[in-house]
């Protein structure tokens, strides 16, 4: 059974969860070597922005959770993971997912990898790879201007964001898709990865 949907407000709100969709996806800053920034094709010139397409807050919230939903179930075997906060700019909206399994350091990029497959394969383009040994992500980006992410940050915790582009004010309702596992509805910052996987959190063999 779905939860009420709550209105969230439109104030931003600052948050210590890490960089954002523009950085680099490490806790203690970009490494300016292990940046590489994709070339191929796939978001091509005369892409259509949110805002030309009349798209409003609780749109492109509901289009970024269906991006969100979409990549963690390319991501296999399955990971558990809970809704983060959602944020909003002057006129954009950002919805996050945390993942609870845990991710050994030996299979880190094995998971970004995965992430960044199916984001090829379905016309992404790969807009910035982080090599960081510690706290590795890739970045990409929609024809329809939405950024995407997949970042590794304190404890070894995945992280996955939406953000979109410039679209018309409105309010936006909590997300409608149920979280896998415990939801932590009211709780931040929420636990450290705590669910261990038989290939997840071993080696990988």
């Amino acid at each position: 059974m779905r939860r009420a949907k709550r209105v969230l407000p439109l104030v931003a709100v600052v948050l210590a969860l890490g960089v954002p969709l523009s950085g680099c996806g490490s806790e203690s800053g970009p490494r300016a070597g292990d940046v590489s920034t994709g070339q191929e094709s796939g978001a091509g010139s005369g892409k259509e922005t949110g805002k030309e397409k009349g798209m409003d807050m609780q749109e492109a919230a509901e289009e970024s959770d269906a991006m969100l939903d979409a990549v963690l179930e390319g991501i296999d075997p399955e990971v558990q993971w809970a809704h983060g906060p959602t944020t909003t700019r002057a006129c954009g909206v950002t919805r996050r997912r945390t993942v609870m399994t845990v991710v050994s350091p030996e299979l880190r990029q094995t998971f970004l990898d995965r992430a960044e497959t199916y984001w090829r394969t379905n016309g992404y383009r790969i807009k910035a790879v982080n090599k960081d040994e510690k706290f590795p992500a890739v970045y990409a980006v929609t024809r329809s201007g939405f950024g995407v992410s997949v970042s590794f940050r304190g404890k070894g915790q995945a992280f996955l964001e939406a953000d979109s582009p410039c679209v018309k004010e409105s309010e936006v309702a909590a997300p409608a898709s149920e979280p896998n596992g415990p939801a932590y509805e009211g709780v931040y910052p929420l636990p450290r990865p705590n669910v261990r996987s038989d290939f997840w959190s071993g080696d990988g063999g």
